[in-house]
């Protein structure tokens, strides 16, 4: 593993953070020997109560009633008990301030520009939460969303979420199919929809698609319709309203609905590619706390801050991102495609407005390599503070990438996690340094370990991502799982009372993760474990190859590398390319790495979410059936590997 350090914050950069301001106050009144970050984080994972209490102080979470106690059982996983006895409630929290500070300005590629403030934000929800009412929804109700990234969005969220009631989302880029196997499994009273989106310039109707929806979905009392595209025939909705008809303005007060801790908010999605997705039910408190020390400690966001995240209503992301409401900055939606008109755009609407934290994939970084953006070009990108990426391992190349053509001094965040906790194992720290390829520290407050086949830890060997203590984010349980069946085998049947994530990790000495992909996905050539990551890294720095996945194939009681690629123009899988990546890969890697199969494809598989979806290549190559397509952006790029073998 490199130690290669590509930034070191600045000292006024680390000590003006406010991570740096609760780790010394940590350090002072726990007598801790000193205030780093490593010091810290050991004390948060050995005193989980007292971390999440003092968590809880720090960020001045909202709440009508105290708790009575912190946790019930420290050692129990899954179904430990936090902050039993306090009323609290998540909108409230996240609508703490009410002034005529920008809370959002929403940009969409139809070149639609609207800013709202917090005291607007306030108004609107008012209005959508006396429409919700009016119809009888109440706490516990499932409300819905099929709706691009847009301030509407948003405040149908908490609208929904002052009431008490349930909140559960896609985007429109989801399939007919994908959306009812999703939303039937949570019977919503109201959905809120819009008329159409745009991408590419082009503006797209989903309207007949939404129809087809509602068709599915009995449940439904009312469809809140927004007209986005200009093309809303409300009469052809059934049970549709207008977002004007419905958010009439009243004088009835907004009043927040005071929930335990562990009142349900959300409802997540798995995005597998077997069977239903899983529908994980996520609770208010555990992802209001969870949130707010992801935002304003590690990510160093406040109210002086604009940030940005690419994401759609159909990424845990979103939820993520949105909950920085509650730290008073000022958040940026975009809906569209990010490279459109120019590869460029998004980095050209940072510079615009004043982006201090740009969120993205992995993808979109390695995409703006390979088509040439030299982002420096444009701007200094004098307020830009941190960049986070998300959503896949980041590539050596990328990191190399921000630091050579976008900034030398920004924090280069990485950060993984995922929808089952709504957020992150691993993210990054104002007080640390970047290593290339790794991500800076594990959260405080979780007991992030690298388990080897012996289930013991380990450093700077590759091994299973687990979580050894509770934590407040966990997912409150599944729909439909009777006795708690489902949810135990997806992360507690290997090791009993810890938390196993389902991915291949590396900690180094120092703090530093590195991802090497998903573990059901690990490649295991001659008895050795392999993450498809290393493969990645190597050949999609070569400037042949635009894109490619990896898997394992089983064969004469040994398992085999497969790779496939997509070649950039210009460029033939002759044998001379063939050899050049083989020998890119032993050289780089061993030769345990080297694919015995290298085959070129029209297309590489993603979810709608921007993964690549390497066990439905590998389900395919087995012969085995792939059940749950329209987990896909790209279904019909499977059609090629069916004739592999």
């Amino acid at each position: 593993m490199t130690d290669t350090i590509l930034w070191r914050p600045a000292e006024n950069y680390k000590t003006s953070s406010t991570m740096y301001r609760f780790l010394s106050y940590i350090a002072d009144k726990y007598h801790l020997r000193d205030n780093t970050y490593p010091t810290v984080h050991r004390w948060s994972v050995e005193n989980i109560e007292n971390f999440w209490a003092e968590v809880w102080d720090f960020t001045k979470v909202i709440a009508s009633k105290p708790y009575t106690e912190i946790l019930d059982d420290p050692h129990k996983m899954p179904g430990a008990k936090w902050f039993q006895g306090a009323k609290l409630n998540f909108a409230e929290n996240l609508l703490r301030r009410r002034d005529d500070h920008t809370a959002i300005i929403f940009r969409g590629e139809d070149s639609v520009k609207r800013e709202i403030t917090y005291a607007e934000l306030y108004e609107e929800v008012k209005r959508v939460a006396a429409g919700l009412k009016k119809l009888g929804v109440k706490k516990d109700d499932r409300v819905a969303a099929f709706m691009p990234n847009m301030p509407e969005t948003v405040i149908g969220m908490l609208a929904s979420t002052s009431i008490g009631a349930i909140w559960s989302s896609t985007s429109p880029d989801f399939g007919t199919k994908g959306v009812l196997d999703r939303f039937s499994q949570i019977n919503p009273k109201v959905i809120f929809a819009a008329d159409g989106y745009f991408y590419k310039g082009k503006a797209f109707d989903s309207q007949e698609k939404l129809k087809e929806i509602l068709a599915g979905l009995p449940s439904l009392e009312a469809v809140v319709m927004t007209d986005y595209t200009g093309n809303l025939d409300i009469k052809a909705i059934p049970k549709g309203k207008s977002w004007n008809e419905f958010a009439q303005p009243t004088d009835q007060e907004l009043t927040f609905e005071q929930l335990p801790f562990d009142h349900p908010l959300y409802i997540m999605y798995s995005s597998g590619t077997t069977g239903l997705p899983k529908s994980i039910v996520h609770s208010a408190g555990g992802t209001l706390i969870q949130h707010l020390k992801e935002l304003i400690l590690h990510s160093n966001i406040d109210e002086m801050q604009t940030v940005f995240y690419f994401t759609t209503c159909g990424w845990m992301m979103w939820n993520w991102f949105v909950s920085a409401l509650a730290t008073g900055a000022t958040l940026v939606l975009f809906d569209g495609n990010p490279f459109y008109p120019t590869p460029d755009a998004l980095l050209r609407m940072a510079d615009e407005l004043g982006i201090s934290f740009f969120g993205t994939s992995a993808k979109y970084i390695a995409s703006l390599e390979s088509e040439g953006v030299i982002p420096k070009e444009i701007s200094d990108f004098p307020k830009l503070n941190v960049i986070a990426s998300t959503g896949s391992p980041l590539i050596d190349a990328s990191y190399r990438y921000v630091y050579k053509h976008w900034k030398e001094d920004v924090q280069l965040s990485s950060i993984a996690g995922g929808t089952d906790i709504i957020s992150c194992f691993m993210l990054g720290s104002p007080t640390l340094p970047v290593h290339i390829g790794e991500i800076q520290c594990r959260g405080l407050g979780m007991a992030v370990e690298c388990f080897d086949d012996e289930g013991q830890p380990v450093i700077d060997e590759q091994g299973e991502l687990v979580c050894t203590r509770p934590f407040p984010s966990m997912p409150l349980h599944f729909l439909n799982d009777p006795g708690n069946k489902r949810y135990h085998a997806a992360y507690f049947e290997v090791y009993p009372n810890v938390w196993r994530h389902g991915d291949n990790i590396v900690i180094s000495g120092h703090g530093g993760i590195t991802m090497y992909g998903r573990s059901d996905a690990t490649l295991n050539p001659q008895g050795v474990r392999i993450g498809t990551a290393e493969i990645y890294g190597v050949v999609e720095t070569m400037e042949e190859i635009e894109d490619s996945v990896v898997v394992g194939k089983k064969l004469d009681g040994d398992e085999i590398v497969v790779l496939f690629i997509i070649l950039n123009a210009g460029y033939q899988l002759d044998e001379a390319l063939i050899k050049k990546i083989k020998t890119t890969i032993r050289d780089n890697c061993s030769p345990r790495h080297v694919p015995a199969i290298i085959k070129e494809v029209p297309e590489i598989p993603y979810t709608i979410n921007g993964k690549k979806v390497e066990i439905a290549v590998k389900q395919i190559i087995h012969g085995q059936k792939v059940k749950n397509r329209d987990a896909l952006a790209n279904p019909e790029s499977l059609e090629f590997y069916y004739d592999v073998f």
